[in-house]
């Protein structure tokens, strides 16, 4: 049986991301696939982006790292610009926008919003038609797949209809369920078309929240009060109330 973790939206906040590594390490998974949205919203993009290209197997683009490489002219984004530097971001432009593979007989697909769209924003309370867009065929493999995971809205959970099972891991750096930092792992037989056992978990992780906002506080940062409202209570800064 092999063990993958699944982590994203870490948006520069290097106290959660290595928090969840950590965890990752105690349980001993070696694989770790970034389902994206490295940088943007904390201090440090750029520690966040060297860390992941030498932890995690696997990179996904998110829809923040296609704003910081493909937008200008916006003051949020020039600032994660400037200190992601041009090496950096030319990586983060030339990430996948999905991945998908057998494992334990069903094909599995991870993406951070959409395989082809990543600003189709699905949530657990999206009509199912829309959710379905998920598991469209990609010009990949040319199928339906059986499982889908993502990330892009901060709220892990998972959920099954039709045969059909979609999974959300959360994020690691800017949770917006609960204040803790959130993970996946996906346990079965990888690349086997065959049959068998497979199991997808949630982890949360605490980690050390004062720690990350005194990083934000030590910026001249955009937007960084935002940051830290929604580091400290789980809520998004557009939340209507």
């Amino acid at each position: 049986m092999e063990r993958i973790a699944v982590i994203s939206d870490i948006h520069g906040n290097m106290p959660a991301l290595d928090a969840v590594l950590e965890d990752i390490a105690n349980r001993s998974i070696d694989r770790i696939f970034c389902l994206g949205d490295l940088a943007g919203k904390g201090p440090s993009s750029a520690e966040v982006v060297d860390t992941i290209k030498e932890y995690c197997q696997v990179v996904i683009k998110g829809n923040w790292d296609y704003y910081l490489t493909e937008q200008e002219g916006n003051e949020v984004l020039r600032w994660h610009q400037k200190k992601l530097g041009v090496e950096r971001l030319k990586y983060m432009k030339e990430l996948p926008v999905y991945i998908e593979f057998y494992i334990s007989g069903k094909l599995l697909r991870l993406c951070h919003a959409s395989p082809n769209d990543l600003m189709h924003r699905v949530y657990l309370s999206t009509e199912q038609c829309k959710r379905m867009k998920l598991f469209e065929a990609t010009p990949t493999l040319k199928l339906e797949a059986d499982v889908v995971g993502y990330g892009d809205i901060h709220g892990a959970h998972i959920d099954s209809f039709t045969g059909k099972t979609l999974f959300n891991v959360g994020s690691v750096g800017n949770p917006l369920d609960i204040t803790q930092a959130s993970y996946g792992i996906i346990e079965g037989h990888l690349d086997d078309k065959n049959e068998g056992p497979l199991a997808i978990t949630l982890v949360k992780v605490p980690y050390d929240i004062e720690l990350a906002i005194d990083q934000a506080r030590a910026t001249d940062m955009p937007e960084k009060q935002e940051y830290i409202n929604e580091l400290r209570t789980a809520i998004f800064r557009g939340r209507k109330t």
